[in-house]
């Protein structure tokens, strides 16, 4: 099945399978109707959009010094209904309750109900968990949003954002997590999703100044609550597209390969001879079932091909198990990956020039025959690659010998392919701030500082490409701003939900106008716990497409921050030597996050999977998300 038939086939699936799944409503956004309930609550509180003002009032709106102050405790607490803020009560006399706490379905660790089987155990459990009462009331609202009480849902994250703004909790790798902005963007990510509320947010805004460290202290959180107002029609509550005819551009940076523009409106918008470009994006770096860097073992996916008919592997001869047999029949020919890619509506791809040699060849071919860029990056002594230290004493910003080895090595990978067409721009470090193997996580000055020298390098040798950097999130964005002037993007891996990124946008457009963002990887695994396949792939899929949709809505020409140019999402392909054992499909949780069932299975990441491993690196086994982003990116 070759190109053509391959695009015809896939548009008739695409139909298919996004039929009932997600009602379009234009480009934006994708729109699903309300769901059914899974249980009934025994209070819902007697307004369905609060009226704050009718039971306390707000001081120092729009400063640090916000707060919401209550003046009839037991009129507010009718209103919202149980389980939300100040009504800690009501759910205590619900028949229910008592049915569960003498049946003892409500035994047991708190945390061990946020994913429960039962979502009445899981909200009971909640209501009176032992946490502070910002993150108590986050995860009531999240398992009200999950058992489909949306409206209540709505209600429970709006009072953070009037009670709670600068609560703060703690993720799993022990950094801060700011409960107030998170539920502010749910919020406006629900009304988007679900246009039959018929709410709309308005006026809202949490900034948390010093909140790019890990240092909770320091914080301040300036504050608009702003209001849900209901709206009559649904359109009312889709983005808005904004003229960007005839606005003024005030920045330029890059040149005839590829320009950043900022207009007037401060939006910043990437061009490609001329013509606007959105990164439509993956990570692609296919890895034959069995191999591991850990073990030295990872070949180089540009070059290695197994079955010695003169083509690399994955580009070209990559087949498809449309059937979902785990096996080749007769009419699942080679298609390749780039064919799938190009049909997919993927514009740009992330490679490394090291540690691996980059096919030029193959990426002339990824290019001029499918359309496809990349963006060409180098580790910056992250894995202490290019820097020239052991793993043991890891890269360190401030050593001269290593500091000279990595210009050498960003140096080599300009002159080198600063004349190739395939190359959109280039990017440096892939979330070096985590510290891993260099000491940038305790020394955040020295090496943004050093980023910065390297991006000024850069543009001597090549003026016509902008310069990005690969952090992990917002951590030290503030020292990224301050210290690195001639980096042109601002690039972060970042998984924080099936809703987008939350206040990212906001937060850079704040703090470093001067920026353009772009998520270098998103993603969420093709695996939960106790879960169908069919519910996990619709997961996966909507959690992909909430993705990209912020990333749309906040790029330019939209009515949101207008600073974000696209995004990469991570992977192509599962990888399973995440793990550490290569010929091992693991299904061990890596750490507890924002996915389907609450944590991340790093090996199942893909678009596609690779089937029982047998055919690989050949066999790649389609996943619903491919069809959500496939219509997505193709509009």
């Amino acid at each position: 099945m070759r190109s053509k038939a391959l695009l015809v086939f896939l548009g008739f699936l695409s139909l298919f399978l996004l039929n009932g799944c997600a009602k379009r409503k234009g480009f934006l956004p994708y729109t699903m109707p309300l769901p059914t309930p899974k249980f009934s609550l025994y209070d819902y509180g007697s307004e369905d959009i609060v009226d704050y003002e009718k039971y306390g009032y707000f001081e120092n709106v729009g400063t640090d010094k916000y707060r919401y102050v209550i003046e009839d405790q037991e009129g507010l607490a009718k209103a919202v209904g149980e389980g939300i803020y100040p009504n800690t009560t009501s759910f205590r006399w619900d028949p229910k309750y008592k049915e569960y706490r003498e049946k003892g379905l409500l035994r047991g660790s708190h945390w061990n109900f946020l994913y429960g089987p039962d979502p009445l155990a899981n909200f009971f459990k909640w209501c009176s968990a032992p946490e502070s009462p910002g993150v108590r009331q986050f995860y009531i609202a999240q398992i009200l949003e999950r058992a489909g009480l949306l409206k209540h849902a709505v209600k429970a994250y709006y009072a953070i954002v009037v009670h709670f703004p600068a609560t703060y909790g703690w993720t799993y790798w022990h950094t801060p997590w700011y409960v107030g902005p998170a539920s502010l963007y749910r919020i406006k990510f629900l009304l988007r999703r679900y246009p039959g509320l018929r709410m709309k947010l308005e006026g809202a805004s949490i900034i948390i100044e010093n909140g790019m460290d890990n240092d909770i202290l320091n914080d301040k959180a300036i504050v608009t609550p702003g209001r849900i107002v209901r709206v009559e029609e649904e359109e009312e509550v889709f983005p808005k597209r904004v003229d960007l005819r005839g606005k003024r551009v005030v920045k330029r940076k890059g040149g005839k390969n590829c320009e950043l523009v900022q207009y007037e409106n401060g939006h910043w918008q990437l061009l490609v001879n001329g013509k606007p470009y959105i990164i439509k994006g993956i990570t692609y770096a296919p890895t034959k079932v069995g191999q591991s860097p850990d073990e030295g073992t990872l070949k180089n996916w540009m070059y290695y091909d197994y079955d010695n008919n003169g083509l690399i592997d994955g580009p070209y001869d990559a087949w498809i198990d449309w059937n979902g047999n785990d096996k080749r029949d007769p009419d699942e020919g080679s298609v390749g990956d780039f064919s799938i890619m190009k049909a997919m509506g993927v514009n740009t791809i992330r490679v490394y020039h090291h540690p691996g040699k980059v096919n030029k060849v193959l990426l002339r071919d990824l290019y001029k025959r499918f359309g496809i860029r990349v963006v060409m990056g180098d580790f910056l002594g992250m894995y202490t690659i290019g820097s020239g230290a052991s793993w043991a004493e890891g890269t360190d910003y401030t050593n001269p010998k290593h500091r000279k080895n990595m210009m050498d090595s960003v140096r080599s990978m300009v002159e080198e392919f600063k004349d190739e067409e395939f190359v959109l721009f280039w990017l440096l470090g892939n979330e070096n701030n985590y510290g891993v193997a260099n000491n940038a996580k305790e020394n955040p000055e020295a090496y943004y500082r050093f980023v910065n020298e390297v991006a000024k390098m850069i543009k001597k040798l090549d003026p016509s490409r902008p310069v990005a950097i690969c952090n992990g999130d917002m951590l030290f964005f503030d020292k990224f701003a301050k210290y690195c002037p001639d980096v042109d993007i601002y690039g972060l891996n970042s998984y924080r939900g099936n809703s987008g990124f939350g206040d990212v946008w906001d937060t850079a457009r704040y703090f470093a106008p001067d920026k353009a963002i772009m998520i270098t990887e998103y993603g969420c695994p093709a695996y939960a716990k106790g879960m169908p396949r069919e519910e996990i792939e619709e997961q996966q899929a909507l959690y992909y497409l909430g993705c990209w949709e912020d990333i749309l809505f906040n790029s330019a020409g939209w009515d949101g921050a207008g600073n974000a140019i696209g995004g990469f999402a991570f992977e192509y392909l599962d990888e399973w030597w995440k793990a550490y054992e290569p010929f091992v499909h693991n299904t061990e949780s890596r750490w507890a996050g924002p996915f389907i069932d609450g944590y991340m299975y790093e090996e199942w990441l893909g678009l596609f999977g690779q089937g029982d491993g047998k055919d690989s690196p050949f066999k790649r086994e389609i996943r619903k998300v491919f069809f959500f982003l496939r219509r997505a990116w193709q509009d």
